[in-house]
């Protein structure tokens, strides 16, 4: 194993024992719940858009460890940033899942699931959280309920 995997994969799980930005908003926020019927992760996904901006961002869920920290990482890359930021982000990382090398300049920690890429079964694991934001973005308001096919 090379010192690169070695510290992606302790980025991975550092995520996913210490996930940042756990936990459920009290604010009006939009609300969109993913599932993969394939492995049974599930994420429930809020998100507080003002002025077009990600004012905040929360997950709750159960899920491997690739899911899970997929989601903490993707709540740090987003916070702060544009609706169209947001999905820019969630379209790089698709980028990178299918094998492209993308570069994360302002959060790297997203660029240690870069490895998932080399195993299919895992990629929607990865992708879960960030497809419930782009639902979120694109929908807006209200609660969004689906299953990932």
């Amino acid at each position: 194993m090379s010192q690169l995997d070695d510290l992606y994969r302790r980025v991975i799980m550092d995520h996913y024992k210490t996930p940042r930005n756990r936990g459920e908003l009290e604010q009006d926020s939009v609300t969109v719940n993913l599932n993969n019927p394939t492995c049974g992760d599930r994420i429930s996904l809020q998100l507080q858009l003002e002025d077009n901006i990600v004012r905040n961002v929360k997950f709750t869920g159960e899920g491997c460890s690739i899911s899970m920290s997929s989601a903490s990482m993707m709540t740090e890359a987003v916070m702060g940033k544009t609706s169209e930021e947001a999905l820019e982000l969630a379209d790089k990382f698709s980028a990178m899942m299918k094998g492209e090398t993308v570069d994360f300049e302002d959060y790297e920690d997203v660029e240690a699931l870069s490895g998932v890429n080399k195993f299919p079964a895992r990629i929607k694991c990865a992708t879960l959280a960030w497809n419930a934001l782009r639902k979120g973005v694109e929908h807006g308001h209200g609660k969004h309920e689906g299953i990932e096919e």
